[in-house]
């Protein structure tokens, strides 16, 4: 069940929004002693939802400022509780001095993301709602925005209620067929049954495939570019990036440590990163780029091999394919066919990605901005696209576990009361998404990434 509201007896204050000089910054309010505060500010009792133009004033009585005084009673607010917004200049001093003079009239600064987590706690939002308004602020691209509002909007939490809910259908038809042995129907063989679990393995493989997605979009695409030297790298971050960020010469070992370079590909945020090319090196110093580079390999999430097109695939690439961490998707890029006037072209061979460029020229580069962008989420942001976190894609990675577990048991006979409880498990995993079943020590580790004012 849902978490109960719970009764906060401080008050919060924090700077919700701060633009800069010449834009309007919000400062926000909650808790009991919001009213309090904004009477005193006002002069007289708000009126709810309705914009009051007043002046600010210190504990002396000077004005800080001038602005929109705006009064949200509980329930009908972000968190639930009393919610007083006032909106000012967005200069950072002066929106720091009306955080001061609230926390004078009895609030407190608050805790980054706790007025999220009060809007969670009091029922107005669930946890990956909660979660999503964080990814919302943090949005990267405007696919990213998009499927981050619909996650606010419920579009992720609904889909994971709908699953657990079939999850409770399918163990309470087990518990009952366990609960009339003596019924001459065999109601765990029946094609029902089987029909049942194909259709929630069905849907909990399609939900996690769009938790994969979400999780591309929420975060930058990490893009780690490997190879021998002198194969290209540097001109390919290069030009990727449409600068001269990386030093490009014909000297082996040019590139001795990593390079970052965060770019946007047609409203497509991801990082870049050039490495020291991979080979057996006795100079120390291009020893430590190359450990560098194996270690920027265990943490991404795609890796483009550069080649030279004309040398083909040499042995030592395809042992470095081999050697990739797992999980690590992988490009190869056929770089330099600029020199045999080759034409640009994409092909899979064994389910891995080839692709045909000059990095020097440009020939192909859409090729491979296209498929950055599909690694990326960004080809599959369209309409019911949203974003997700690490920890969803694992909850329901550990729901389809116990799934698959309660499944084989029942296809083989082994006892319909431990399907059961794999289910239950199942379940609990699906509840602690929306936060049904969640630790308290895990909600203090999410609400701390938070900004303050959220």
């Amino acid at each position: 069940m849902a978490p109960a509201a719970v009764s906060r007896a401080d008050t919060i204050a924090a700077i919700a929004t701060a633009p800069g000089a010449g834009g309007v910054g919000v400062v926000r309010i909650s808790g009991p002693a919001a009213a309090a505060i904004a009477q005193h500010l006002l002069g007289r009792p708000p009126r709810p939802r309705h914009a009051h133009y007043c002046a600010f004033r210190d504990g002396s009585g000077a004005i800080i400022d001038r602005g929109l005084l705006l009064w949200f009673p509980a329930p009908r607010s972000f968190t639930g509780e009393d919610v007083l917004e006032l909106q000012a200049h967005g200069s950072p001093v002066v929106l720091r001095l009306l955080v001061a003079r609230a926390v004078q009239l009895g609030a407190r600064h608050a805790r980054p993301g706790e007025f999220s987590e009060r809007a969670f706690l009091n029922g107005k939002l669930d946890l990956a709602q909660a979660e999503a308004v964080a990814d919302l602020i943090a949005s990267g691209s405007e696919a990213a925005a998009r499927a981050a509002q619909r996650s606010l909007e419920g579009e992720f939490s609904t889909r994971v209620g709908a699953l657990a809910a079939v999850m409770v259908d399918l163990r309470s038809y087990i518990e009952a067929a366990l609960d009339f042995p003596d019924e001459d129907i065999d109601f765990l063989a029946a094609p029902e049954l089987a029909s049942r679990l194909a259709g929630v393995r069905s849907d909990l493989d399609d939900l996690l495939a769009a938790a994969r997605r979400g999780v591309r979009l929420a975060d930058s695409l990490h893009v780690v570019i490997i190879g021998r030297p002198n194969v290209g790298k540097s001109s390919l971050l290069n030009a990727l990036a449409a600068s001269e960020r990386a030093i490009v010469t014909d000297i082996a070992g040019t590139t001795r440590d990593v390079l970052r370079e965060t770019i946007d590909l047609d409203g497509v945020t991801m990082t870049l990163v050039d490495t020291a090319g991979l080979r057996e090196a006795g100079d120390v110093v291009e020893q430590e780029g190359i450990r560098r580079a194996r270690a920027e390999l265990e943490r991404a999430d795609l890796a483009l091999l550069v080649i030279d097109d004309a040398a083909g695939v040499p042995d030592d690439d395809r042992a470095l394919l081999a050697s990739l961490p797992p999980g690590v998707v992988h490009i190869v890029i056929h770089n330099k066919i600029d020199r045999a006037a080759a034409a640009p072209r994409r092909a899979v061979d064994d389910e891995i990605v080839h692709l045909w460029l000059s990095a020097k020229s440009g020939a192909g580069l859409d090729l491979l901005a296209a498929e950055l962008k599909r690694h990326a989420g960004h080809a599959d942001a369209g309409e019911g696209a949203f974003t997700a976190r690490a920890r969803h894609v694992a909850a329901l990675e550990r729901a389809r576990g116990h799934f698959d577990a309660a499944e084989a048991t029942l296809t083989h006979g082994a006892g319909a009361e431990l399907a059961a409880e794999e289910l239950r498990h199942a379940h609990q995993a699906l509840g602690e998404i929306t936060g049904e079943f969640t630790p308290d020590d895990l909600l203090g580790a999410i609400f701390s990434t938070f900004c303050i004012g959220k």
